[in-house]
């Protein structure tokens, strides 16, 4: 059926529109962030008690961090949870992961040793690796084109505020030792099963179901549905074979997005996970203090994100060059700042400032914006999956060495980051994707090089 100029001018008022619904689902779907960096932070917040109260070494406090939701755990579940979500869609896997993560959590609210403390961790990172993927990939593709980042600012919001919230509870609960540190986890526990029942009322991708051929399935079946104008491919997975991750642009986004995210999350994982460990143990700060000034970082990601990045990031694409070339510099001058002069209060307060607010305008949200609009829906949660583990499993290894590195000074630590956000933030400038406020079927004809098709969506 001909779609009316009428109806065409209508769809293009409307692609920056938000509706109420689109803002629930993106809620429940950014939970995922929600829970994942709050399982980080609960973790970072407790490695100097659980050191104590378990009498583990540096190398086994590097062991704990690298296997849990900050590194080879998350690696794993981003991995396996990526592909399942693009062969059998977004809402098979967000659905029951939930219920995995919670078991994880328990498991860490009562542990008593070593192995049942490092399984927790570990299941904790399973879990969120492989909600992360899918969730993003339901917020991309249900997002209008001209409010997408709008969206998934929004996911980085939660992603923010569970550090936060874990934060205030930790500095609240300072004073009753590793008991304060598993009531963190038991609240993660509480808002992982609520936000479990609530996705129960959530649907399939729409686009997913288009380009698998999911709807025309269930229409065959059924004797009384209308034949559609629109035909389904005699192979629809085909779209999903692994193959099409390692050519043409759909390599060129992976290396893109890998390269950008893997840097920068080398230092924002080691910034979440040890910044109280180092404040405590360098820093001469109390664990109260110590959690704090981690959470004021936090604060000012938040504050970021709702000002500038989500106002300003569907608008254009200088928009989109202007505010990470400023983020960049904001990060790189953050770290150089502990290379140069001694690690003092003053320093430390203005590394959290700079990186703080700087991650919100060159860091995880526009990773998570490009990987929406970069990779076709058939490897989209495959593709992120990929790039997510990749930069996980990296963090981990590199999780390995920050406590002994950072036993002896900040500064060799430091360098390193520094280096690390200076390859994030010129990869980033330099070869940015032009595709803000573009319709993801029109970023991936042009990508592909084939003329736009229209594409029904519910």
């Amino acid at each position: 059926m001909a779609t009316s100029e009428e109806d065409v001018n209508r769809q293009h008022e409307d692609d920056s529109h938000v509706t109420g619904q689109q803002w629930r689902w993106t809620i429940l779907a950014g939970m995922a962030s929600y829970l994942d960096a709050g399982s980080i932070v609960a973790l970072a917040v407790g490695l100097a008690l659980w050191q104590e109260y378990l009498g583990m070494s540096s190398t086994t406090v590097g062991l704990l961090a690298a296997l849990g939701p900050n590194a080879f755990g998350a690696a794993i579940g981003a991995l396996i949870g990526g592909r399942l979500g693009d062969l059998f869609g977004r809402k098979r896997i967000y659905q029951y992961d939930l219920l995995v993560y919670a078991f994880g959590i328990l498991l860490v609210v009562f542990a008593v040793n070593l192995p049942m403390l490092i399984t927790g961790t570990f299941i904790v990172g399973l879990a969120v690796g492989a909600d992360v993927p899918t969730s993003l990939a339901l917020i991309g593709e249900f997002s209008p084109s001209k409010a997408r980042g709008r969206l998934m600012g929004l996911s980085q919001v939660a992603w923010s505020l569970g550090p936060i919230v874990a934060f205030v509870l930790a500095f609240a609960l300072s004073s009753y030792g590793v008991l304060g540190n598993r009531i963190i986890f038991a609240h993660l526990f509480v808002v992982a099963i609520v936000t479990w029942a609530l996705r129960r009322g959530m649907v399939e991708s729409a686009r997913w179901t288009a380009a698998s051929g999911a709807g025309e399935a269930e229409r065959s079946s059924d004797p009384e549905a209308q034949p559609e104008e629109a035909s389904v491919p005699a192979d629809p997975l085909a779209a999903s074979r692994l193959r099409g991750l390692f050519s043409g642009p759909t390599l060129s986004a992976i290396l893109f997005t890998t390269t950008v995210y893997l840097f920068w999350n080398l230092a924002a994982g080691t910034f979440g996970v040890f910044l109280p460990y180092i404040l405590r143990t360098l820093g001469a700060q109390s664990q109260a203090a110590s959690v704090a000034m981690s959470c004021a970082s936090f604060v000012l990601t938040v504050l970021g994100v709702v000002l500038v990045f989500m106002p300003f990031s569907d608008r254009s694409h200088s928009a989109r060059r202007l505010m990470w070339g400023v983020g960049a510099v904001m990060q790189v001058g953050a770290f150089a700042l502990a290379v140069i002069f001694p690690f003092t209060t003053p320093v430390a307060l203005a590394l959290i400032l700079l990186f703080g607010f700087g991650g919100a305008l060159a860091g995880e949200p526009f990773y998570k914006t490009w990987s929406q609009e970069l990779f076709p829906t058939m490897l989209r949660t495959t593709a992120q999956g990929l790039t997510f583990g990749v930069a996980r499993f990296f963090l981990g290894i590199w999780s390995f060495f920050v406590p002994v590195l950072a036993s002896l000074s900040i500064r060799p630590v430091a360098l390193i980051l520094m280096i690390f956000l200076t390859i994030s933030g010129v990869v980033g400038y330099f070869f940015m994707p032009n595709t803000a406020g573009k319709s993801l079927e029109e970023i991936e004809a042009e990508r592909s090089g084939s003329p736009a098709r229209e594409r029904a969506t519910a």
